[in-house]
């Protein structure tokens, strides 16, 4: 099997677990049971307005990772204060491909590298437990409802 057919097999699709938007800087990220993905802006409620980073992605498996490079059992998914918490799908497969979730249409846009307010977040080695485990950006291509539970499976 050549390489890019290889790129394009996926053993299940991943899972929403848990919706956040982030009203603001520097506040706490707001949980939701499902949220209204706006083309060209991302969630709606969300502080994001455009460009390439409209929503951020970060997947449950590195959580768990993160949480052990920091020497804690577990950690609070909120504290990355990415939008959406992902399961089963590895997230850096999907680069260079758009991917649907509910009615919503994303495209991989990049890697969501952690900024120095993980070390603030989440503790000393915040920064670095982070580093390649940030999750990555997207932005939306159809407006549409996303909702917790929702199958994430790969458009093109």
């Amino acid at each position: 099997m050549e390489i890019k057919e290889l790129m394009n097999q996926f053993a299940k699709p991943g899972r929403v677990v848990v919706i956040s938007v982030r009203p603001d800087r520097q506040i706490p990220v707001r949980l939701v049971d499902s949220a209204m993905v706006i083309q060209n802006k991302g969630l709606e409620g969300d502080r994001s307005k455009g460009g390439n980073r409209q929503v951020t992605f970060i997947q449950k498996e590195h959580i768990a990772a993160v949480a052990s490079f920091l020497g804690k059992n577990d950690l609070d998914y909120t504290l990355t204060r990415r939008n959406i918490l992902i399961e089963g799908i590895n997230l850096l497969s999907l680069k260079g491909k758009q991917f649907q979730i509910g009615e919503a249409v994303f495209e991989y846009t990049g890697e969501c590298h952690p900024c120095s307010r993980m070390e603030e977040a989440l503790g000393m080695g915040g920064y670095n437990a982070m580093r390649g485990h940030g999750g990555i950006t997207a932005r939306v291509l159809s407006t549409g409802e996303i909702k917790k539970g929702d199958s994430i499976c790969v458009v093109t």
